[in-house]
């Protein structure tokens, strides 16, 4: 049986297992690597995490822009956020994102 941890425990680092990645929880496999990211997220070529169009296309038709109303195209003002970010073992899911000003983006990537 493997014993869980909470992934910010740390010393040693922890690697995500990607069936526990949603719960936030890790198996207890030390590796030697000196990151905090979870090694299971896919990555594109410039190595940023890779993002699903259609969940981003689905936030938008069930939660229309604040400054426009619209569900498509631009929101002058506003970005789409992740609650719980995505270098955190967040999902890329609708259920997952909310309408963030500009102002609080930048403020909120500070602290992540």
């Amino acid at each position: 049986m493997v014993r869980l941890r909470p992934r910010r425990q740390a010393r040693p680092l922890w690697r995500c297992h990607e069936a526990l990645r949603c719960a936030n929880q890790c198996i207890a496999v030390p590796t030697l690597t000196t990151t905090s990211r979870p090694t299971t997220c896919e990555r594109d070529a410039n190595g940023r995490i890779k993002r699903d169009p259609a969940a981003r296309r689905a936030f938008m038709q069930q939660h229309p822009c604040p400054a426009t109303g619209k569900t498509t195209g631009a929101c002058p003002g506003y970005v789409v956020d992740h609650v719980v970010p995505l270098k955190h073992g967040g999902s890329d899911a609708p259920e997952n994102m909310q309408w963030q000003t500009e102002a609080d983006a930048k403020a909120k990537d500070k602290v992540e």
